[in-house]
């Protein structure tokens, strides 16, 4: 069998099944070995009473005292019991499983495994799993492999299938050249497929990471280095020159542009007016003033009787541009006309764009991924920008450029890492950086707190909506989770409206909502329609609402740095004094001092640069921590040694045999086209 052979050459995979995998981006067997766990779980031997912990997930080992009692609470089925254990007991609680009643017998020893949680001055063990003693001891000790599951698709079918797939593949061919692997002491790809899923232990699933880690670098820049090859030998078929019209533009702005901001209209100018084709990042911390730069790359556009585009990742925040851009015109007295362009527009409303930039009336468009579907024609699109880089990926970003002749690209992001990883990640692109704010932004005021705080924190949330300002509230999780113990989006919803004036209207927001509910809520919050939003860290490349003053963000220990500093750049956006507080669990003496980096700094480049010398093995599973780029098992911060280990290969490798072509590295040619022909593992590359 090859991987790139369907699932259902496996047993027990129909077509039904096959949709549920689906469902998951799981089509071949490739996909499947390579849908890698998100997280293990640790078997640890059962407790005594005594050592029983709350919050904690424990087994002990015991029997029920009596039969099982079954009530209703409210549509749930409660079952309830006791468990004796050695000398003492525990109460035991599951939800809708009523036929425990008869399975679990009393009196017979089993190892119940649950959370701990405190109910008034007693232990609760929550929904606990039940194993004989043979099975809990088989499992004590080995790591188990949890998976980000899909509606419909279990673990059980998962590990059915990764078995059968993993004993009938050859994957003894290894494309990673020996000298590569033994420089940087890198597993055999068979044995990482294998230990990442089923690992004998926490130093073989390590060695397994490394490797696998270094394979998604490796291949992404190697893909991206020949991407900028094409790109430096080709030449723009439409030459600019410098307008009249972005001078006019800087001079009639109320507020004069940083030196950081001057600095890289001028690199942007001279790019466009060369030749050769310009690819571009603007990096900027949130609030820098990069939206100023990208509306003058427009106008010159516009300028030169050409069409220029602007793609960000949402639609309420391509409105606000769009808006933005228009009354800029309007006030400095320009023609410049621009579109707009997003998929809840009506069908009428469509066309009529279609049709003014087709004909090339508009010379500026604005829009979400809208811009790159098939009915979009352009006049002469010669400039391409996308907003916040990794929400498209080099492949969207590509199929815009496809609308036009070898357009000029910009891409922006406020995700602030450090320049060596920057300078490799975006490859294909020179690299901009706009390092200082505007003198008129107020410093956010910061504060760390722990769960002791929230009574103060709601009464000042209180206090800022009566002086008729807005505030957010960050959870890193959407529902409840068993494995998890953190707040999530729905329950803190419900405790905020309770906690709150009932005047208060609290609402939430979450990546699994549908797109026009998520645009509703985002609309009715920038018109003041609701005055707080709970939200997971979909609000991270949001819009700019202003008005809104509060930042506090639970379970803040499960962020890394620079994600909890692109959080607070949701605020102090406007002319008030914003806040951020950073709420977390327990009082952990090392999350405090992490944390209190944001305390003392609101400069996003120097918070990366402390996030990656602090990162750790600790950090490498749990919520993921960096929010940028999706690769698979790779985190940009956590593995950043790694990633530079995977950039000097591809950089020794590409000076040795830039088209690889030699024999040696036939393997590896054939794997970089199957990773490109499949997107890059899901990074649209």
């Amino acid at each position: 069998m090859k991987q790139d052979s369907p699932l259902t050459v496996l047993k027990g995979i129909g077509e039904k099944t096959e949709k549920v995998f689906a469902r998951a981006g799981i089509f071949t067997l490739g996909d499947l070995i390579g849908y890698f766990p998100r997280a293990y779980d640790s078997f640890q031997e059962p407790v005594d009473i005594q050592q029983l912990a709350d919050g904690q997930i424990q087994a002990v080992c015991g029997f029920i005292e009596k039969g099982l009692a079954l009530q209703r609470v409210r549509q749930l089925q409660l079952v309830t019991g006791r468990i004796r254990v050695g000398e003492g007991s525990i109460a035991v609680t599951w939800f809708n499983m009523p036929y425990l009643r008869n399975t679990v017998k009393p009196g017979c020893r089993y190892v119940f495994r649950g959370r701990v949680k405190k109910k008034g001055n007693s232990l609760v063990l929550e929904q606990p799993a039940i194993y004989d003693l043979f099975q809990y001891a088989e499992k004590v000790k080995q790591l188990q492999p949890i998976y980000p599951l899909v509606s419909g698709l279990t673990t059980n079918m998962l590990d059915k299938a990764l078995r059968q797939a993993l004993e009938q593949l050859d994957l003894s061919r290894d494309y990673l050249p020996v000298e590569i692997r033994k420089q940087y002491e890198l597993a055999e790809y068979n044995f990482a497929i294998r230990q990442i899923h089923y690992p004998r232990d926490c130093h073989e699933m390590l060695l397994a990471r490394k490797r696998l880690v270094f394979d998604e670098f490796f291949l992404f820049i190697l893909t991206l280095r020949r991407l900028k090859e094409s790109r430096e030998e080709t030449m723009h078929s439409y030459r600019l020159h410098r307008v009249p019209e972005t001078d006019r533009l800087v001079e009639g702005l109320p507020y004069e542009l940083t030196k950081a901001q001057k600095k890289v209209w001028h690199q942007i100018q001279d790019d466009m007016t060369k030749p050769q084709v310009m690819a571009r990042l603007i990096q900027g911390d949130v609030g820098s003033g990069k939206t100023i730069v990208a509306f003058l790359a427009l106008v010159m556009a516009a300028g030169n009787g050409a069409q220029g585009a602007l793609m960000v990742p949402t639609e309420v925040l391509a409105r606000q541009h769009y808006e933005a851009f228009t009354a800029l015109m309007e006030k400095q007295g320009f023609s410049c006309r621009a579109a707009l362009l997003t998929g809840s527009m009506t069908a009428k409303e469509k066309r009529e764009a279609y049709a003014r930039i087709e004909s090339g009336e508009a010379s500026v468009i604005i829009g979400t991924h809208a811009l790159i579907q098939e009915k979009v024609k352009y006049h002469q699109l010669v400039l391409v920008i996308t907003d916040e880089q990794h929400r498209f990926g080099v492949k969207q970003r590509e199929a815009l450029g496809y609308k036009g002749e070898m357009p000029h690209t910009i891409v922006m992001s406020a995700t602030p890492i450090p320049r060596t990883l920057a300078v490799i990640l975006y490859g294909d692109l020179d690299v901009s950086v706009i390092d200082e704010l505007p003198a008129s932004r107020l410093p956010i005021k910061n504060c760390v707190v722990n769960t002791s705080y929230r009574p103060k924190a709601y009464a000042f949330i209180t206090r800022e909506v009566e002086q008729g300002r807005q505030a957010y509230v960050i959870c890193p999780m959407v529902e409840e989770s068993e494995m998890m113990e953190a707040e999530n989006v729905v329950d803190y919803t419900e405790k905020l409206r309770r906690a709150l004036p009932s005047h208060i209207r609290v609402e939430y927001l979450h990546g699994k909502m549908k797109a026009k509910e998520k645009n509703g809520i985002m609309e009715q919050f920038l018109r003041n329609e609701i005055q707080v939003l709970v939200s997971t860290t979909v609000i991270e490349v949001g819009v700019n609402v202003p008005n809104a003053t509060v930042m506090m963000i639970e379970n803040s220990e499960r962020f890394g740095l620079a994600q909890l500093h692109q959080l607070r750049g949701r605020v102090g956006r406007g002319t008030y004094q914003s806040y951020c507080i950073m709420v977390h669990e327990g009082d952990n003496e090392a999350v405090g001092k992490r944390l209190d980096i944001l305390n003392k700094s609101n400069d996003g480049f120097e918070i990366a640069a402390k996030d990656l010398e602090l990162r750790g093995p600790g950090d490498l599973f749990g919520i993921r921590q960096s929010g940028l780029m999706d690769f698979q098992i790779a985190d940009v911060f956590a593995d950043a040694s790694i990633m530079q280990s995977a950039n000097e290969a591809a950089t020794a490798i590409l000076d040795k045999d830039p088209c690889l072509e030699k024999e040696e590295h036939s393997a590896l040619r054939e794997k970089l086209t199957s990773y490109r022909k499949n997107g890059g593992n899901n990074l649209n590359i």
